[in-house]
């Protein structure tokens, strides 16, 4: 490989592992705990739920409990990519629907005209 594919590849493999390297550890929570990296607002919901009103009740129970943070984001994640993907879809299928259409009527209009008939 030429030098230039070298630094190419080191400056992608530095920009990757700089922000790991600095990014800050969580701080620990009220409770002492270590804090998670990708805490969510639900999280942060339920715990004020909780020091606002304690005696309230959940109106039902999730149908899946993800076993750590990292899980229910990469959850997250993989909803937010499926939906990406489907709107992504649609959207390419609708520019390409209106292109063949608009196609489909300059060929009609280059046509020369046939004798129709009203019936």
């Amino acid at each position: 490989m030429r030098k230039q594919n070298w630094l190419i590849i080191a400056a992608v493999a530095l920009l990757v592992a700089l922000p790991l390297w600095l990014a800050p550890r969580p701080l620990p929570g009220p409770d002492g705990q270590a804090g998670e990296a990708f805490a969510g607002t639900d999280n942060k919901a339920q715990a004020a739920i909780g020091e606002i009103a304690p005696a309230y009740q959940r109106w039902f129970e999730p149908l899946l409990e993800p076993a750590s943070g990292q899980i229910e984001s990469l959850l997250f994640a993989l909803q937010a990519a499926i939906g990406a993907g489907i709107i992504g879809y649609w959207l390419g299928a609708s520019i390409t629907r209106e292109k063949l259409r608009k196609e489909a009527e300059k060929q009609r209009s280059d046509a020369p005209p046939q004798d129709r008939r009203a019936d």
